[in-house]
Parts: structure tokens; sequence; C-alpha cells
């Protein structure tokens, strides 16, 4: 069994400095893409840590594409790793708040203004549709209408170099959904239809503009109650 150069893990800490470790394995070559972790028991052993705090963790690292785990065949790094270093850092940020929330910001800002140029049609009608389920369902949790609507804005820059960026976006968008208190139907609906407006004209500065005050509501919401904590 391979023994890996790696600090116990303190307690206290839980499963993101488990998480961490692992990152810095892959940043420092000890794991490369394609690799096979060790069995649970090993990691637990070498990690000092119990069996939930090390499922937790590497169910994190599954949902940002880092690891790959195959039911009876073990957990694996994933191959093209190595080509989304976004993925790394914001394993090593997740649950840095205001950075996350930054990060959010600046591709989803980058990116509608670049789907105002080049959204089509069916996806300006994938867009209204969110919108016109949110409003039916204003009473209920529509963070996956809420998500959508934001990926399909991502998907229709149609550009290959950011592709890989998405799904990241996409985990930022579930981190700060998760941590939103209460729902305000009537102001995400007002949001979402000013994008959507200023992107059916094809306007490339309405659109970051209205981004920019979504997200901008979004953001001091979710620090307000951060700043609670």
């Amino acid at each position: 069994m391979q023994e890996y150069k790696m600090d116990t893990i303190r307690r206290s800490t839980l499963s993101q400095q488990v998480l961490e470790q692992i990152v810095h394995l892959l940043m420092s070559g000890q794991l490369k893409p394609g690799d096979k972790l060790p069995a649970e028991m090993s990691l637990m052993k070498q990690f000092d840590v119990s069996r939930p705090v090390l499922r937790e963790a590497l169910s994190s690292l599954e949902t940002l594409e880092i690891i790959t785990r195959r039911p009876r065949g073990g957990t694996f790094i994933n191959n093209k790793v190595g080509s989304n270093p976004f993925n790394v850092m914001l394993a090593l940020s997740i649950n840095n708040v205001p950075a996350i929330i930054e990060a959010r910001m600046a591709l989803e800002l980058g990116l509608v203004t670049i789907a105002a140029e080049k959204i089509t049609d069916d996806q300006l009608e994938r867009l209204r549709e969110t919108i016109d389920s949110i409003q039916e369902n204003a009473d209920g949790d529509y963070g996956r209408l809420d998500k959508e609507f934001h990926r399909i804005i991502a998907q229709s820059a149609d550009n290959p170099v950011v592709e890989g960026m998405i799904d990241s976006l996409l985990v930022t968008h579930e981190k700060t959904d998760s941590l939103i208190s209460y729902r305000e139907p009537e102001i995400t609906i007002e949001h979402h239809i000013a994008i959507y407006e200023a992107l059916k004209r094809r306007d490339p500065f309405e659109s970051f503009t209205q981004m920019y005050k979504h997200l901008s509501y979004v953001r001091s919401k979710i620090l307000k109650d951060y700043e609670k904590k």
C-alpha cells in the first residue's frame, strides 16, 4: 500500500482539510490523473479521521469532478483534472463564501455579455420557460429552476475555451443557493425578466448591467446572513 506524505488531520477541521490534503497531493504530483486512491480504511488511517468525515470530503471532490467513485471498483482521480485547474482552486476555497460569490460574479458577468451576441431563439424560449415555471412555483423551492436559468445563459456563450468552467460555475451556484435562508420570488422573477429582455435585444451592455444588479443583490443577501454566523 502506497503511503503519501501528508499531515495528520485535526478532528476539529473535519472534511474540508481532508479535501485540501487530497488537492495538495495532486498539486505536488504525489497523485496524478488516473490514479486510484487507497481504500477507505487506509485513507481513514492516514488522515486519522472517521468514515463520515472522509466520505463527506470525497463527495465534495466528486461534485467538483476531481474524482470518480465506481461501485465495487474504487475511487479514481479523473483523467481530465489537470485540464480544469479552476475546479482545484474551487475545492480549496469552497468554504470561503465571499470568494465563491466573487468567482461566480466574475464568470457570469463575462458569459452574459458573450451570450447577448450568441444566444439563439430556442435558448431564449427556454429562458422564458424557466421564468414562467418560477412564477408557477413561487411558493416552493425553485432553486433548480434558478440554476437552469443561469446554466442556459452560460452555455449559450458557446465558447469551448470556457466550457470547462461552466460546471464549476454551477457548483458555485449550488453553494451560494444553499446559503439563501429565505426566498423572494418576486425579486428573482423581476431580475430574471430584466436579464432575459436585455438578451432578447442582443444588448451586451444592458445584459451585463442587469446580471450585475441581480448578482449584487444575491451577494448582499447571502453575506448579510453569513456575517451573522
